[in-house]
């Protein structure tokens, strides 16, 4: 590849780094996962890029007497190993190189041709197998055969043990790469009952490989890996695609690596009492090949803390994701000017009980916070496992066309042109009640309009609410109050409900319902004025967490001197949630005509009469007989007339 912004070929270069073992978590920040409610597209993520997969490791002995550690998870195929291929960075490559001075060139001239590839198209299936021959053998652990050592750009070094045992006749790429080097292919699994086509990478019945032909499957795969660990040569393994944190970064944002190199004592850490380590100022930004830090002399030059002597500083800095993965320790404790952050606060007050944040984070930032929060529990400075026990990712508001909104593309929608025609509250309520928060969707506003004027029926009644006198004795209801207190009441449990679960625009929704119970209940010509004003002030009350200007006009009409979050939410009364009063859809001739309650315990008779005389009803029999009368409780009556 190329560097998008000047063209200038990109390449691998091998450089000094620092690391975090974070590969020393791997099985717990997997095991883990099932404990978090996080979702479970996340985890999947997670568990896939740790990668835990169980195979066995087998021991190649290479005629330069190093071992050639290889990991399968297809050990059943190892007597049909034709030849071993090593990642081009490995660094056997190098001292084989050295031992066949006569493929030196060629080996110089791949492994060039391999650093301008990116690990996405070493991968590919799509794209062609290239290698070069070593002109080196290594010693087969079962068979003692020799086979040739190649080096190939589709294995990895940053990947296993940088090694592979080729078997071409059980596997694809090994197969593509055997024909196109006229390699030969030995057959070592043979399809049950059926001829065999090559390659065949499914399980069946060993052939060719010696004791342990006719075994298939997993049993041949624990037999081969017990012998193997009985000669030493290998054994079963759990590998993990995870790879240890490489911190090192050649740039001038971020932490500088806090470590001292004394020609005399060799790499030391800073002293506690001289952290943290800030950055220069004098720094140098034009590039020459070296970190920003490098360039500041001032900087640069420091004293040994162990002999006192002169020593350099590492020019290197942090990757900003090690800040990023402890910075929520810091919230309790902002104010410590002693230490990071205090144990007994941190352990008080922690982990997080929700995160919320993007899914792109879970593979780098979400893991590498886990992480440091293990080892920290491990050097004694934290008592919990995990740093966030509940994870939501909220979705993106796309631009009109559909895409993510981008200057480039032109898309952009400004919420200044709504804020000013209609306030934040109305566009804040309209963001929550117009798109799901965890999934988001293209911008529209065609739904704005119907916000306003939901805002503008709660102001009228809290208009109303404000002439009505308030009492803090309990209200006698009535059928009708009864009615309207049970439409508070399921507001308020479902709204908490959808609160704790992120389902902003069903919360909103419930609301519209409770607006419109408490403007029916209003148009009633009798009525209670002291209960309307009180579920009109519950209203206010559910209505601040999503339009919390608006809702604190709304609370000082109503003649209270203190904010309304200043105030208690509203709790569910669950026993105004247990109707003595059922609803039934009335029919005549299987069409709707009305609603009506009617009492619980209610017999079909008293339905059927009650029904008989609702005045949307009654017109509808003159001079007809009812011949017949269905009643499904709780929901409907229908009359059958003619």
């Amino acid at each position: 590849g190329v560097c998008e912004r000047c063209g200038s070929p990109v390449l691998r270069k091998n450089m000094t780094q620092w690391f975090l073992k974070i590969t020393e978590y791997a099985e717990e920040l997997l095991s883990g996962l099932n404990d978090l409610d996080w979702p479970e597209k996340t985890k999947l993520m997670q568990k896939n890029w740790i990668g835990r997969s169980t195979g066995c490791e087998v021991e190649f002995t290479c005629e330069t007497g190093d071992p050639i550690t290889v990991f399968t998870t297809r050990c059943d195929t190892l007597f049909g190993v034709n030849y071993v291929v090593l990642a081009p960075e490995h660094p056997l490559v190098q001292k084989l190189k050295a031992a066949h001075p006569e493929r030196a060139e060629d080996i110089d001239k791949y492994v060039a041709y391999a650093a301008v590839a990116n690990d996405i198209d070493r991968l590919s299936t799509a794209r062609e197998k290239t290698g070069t021959f070593t002109g080196a053998y290594a010693t087969h652990p079962l068979t003692g055969k020799q086979v040739p050592v190649y080096i190939a750009d589709y294995v990895l070094y940053s990947y296993g043990t940088g090694a592979v045992m080729a078997v071409a006749a059980h596997d694809e790429r090994d197969y593509e790469f055997a024909k196109k080097y006229s390699l030969p292919l030995t057959q070592v699994v043979q399809k049950i009952g059926e001829e065999t086509t090559l390659p065949f990478t499914e399980d069946g019945i060993l052939v060719n490989s010696g004791e342990f032909d006719g075994i298939c499957g997993e049993e041949a795969r624990d037999a081969i890996a017990a012998k193997l660990t009985k000669i030493g040569k290998g054994g079963k393994k759990i590998n993990y695609r995870l790879r240890d944190w490489s911190v090192s970064r050649q740039r001038y944002w971020g932490a500088p690596i806090p470590m001292i190199h004394c020609e005399k004592c060799g790499v030391v850490p800073v002293s506690e009492k001289d952290l943290p380590v800030r950055l220069p100022y004098n720094v140098e930004f034009h590039p020459n090949g070296k970190s920003p830090l490098a360039s500041s002399e001032e900087f640069m030059n420091c004293t040994c803390p162990v002999c006192g002597g002169k020593a350099r500083r590492d020019p290197d800095t942090l990757d900003t994701f090690v800040c990023s993965s402890w910075y929520y320790l810091r919230y309790p404790d902002a104010h410590n000017d002693k230490q990071a952050f205090s144990k007994e606060t941190a352990d008080k007050m922690l982990p997080v009980d929700v995160y919320v944040g993007g899914a792109e984070h879970a593979c780098m930032h979400l893991l590498y916070a886990r992480f440091i929060t293990k080892a920290l529990r491990d050097m004694g400075y934290l008592s919990f496992d995990e740093p966030f026990k509940r994870l939501v990712h909220q979705g993106v508001i796309l631009g009109p066309d559909g895409n993510r909104m981008s200057k480039s593309k032109g898309n952009v929608v400004s919420p200044d042109q709504y804020v000013e025609e209609y306030g934040s509250d109305v566009f804040r309520l309209y963001l929550m009640f117009g798109f799901s928060y965890t999934e988001g969707g293209p911008w529209n506003d065609d739904g704005i309009k119907s916000v306003s004027r939901f805002v503008e029926r709660v102001e009228r009644l809290v208009e109303k609410a404000v002439q009505f006198e308030p009492t803090k004795k309990s209200v006698a209801l009535g059928a009708a109050e009864k009615q309207l207190n049970y439409a508070r009441n399921y507001a308020v449990k479902c709204i908490t409900k959808d609160l704790e679960a992120f389902s902003f625009n069903t919360s909103v929704a419930r609301l519209m319902e409770y607006v419109n119970a408490i403007v029916k209940y209003d148009a009633l010509p009798e009525k209670n004025e002291s209960f309307e004003r009180l579920c009109t002030e519950d209203l206010v009350r559910l209505f601040a967490p999503f339009a919390p200007h608006t809702a604190e006009e709304f609370w000082e009409m109503l003649g209270h001197k203190d904010s309304v979050f200043e105030e208690k939410y509203p709790i569910a009364d669950e026993s105004a949630l247990v109707r003595d009063e059922t609803e039934y859809a009335v029919q005549v001739n299987s069409k709707i005509k009305c609603r009506m309650m009617v009492a619980k315990d209610a017999t079909e008779e008293e339905i059927k009469a009650e029904a008989c005389a609702r005045e949307e009803v009654a017109p509808l029999l003159e001079g007809k007989t009812v011949k017949k009368c269905v009643v499904v409780p709780n929901r409907l009556i229908n009359l059958i007339v003619g």
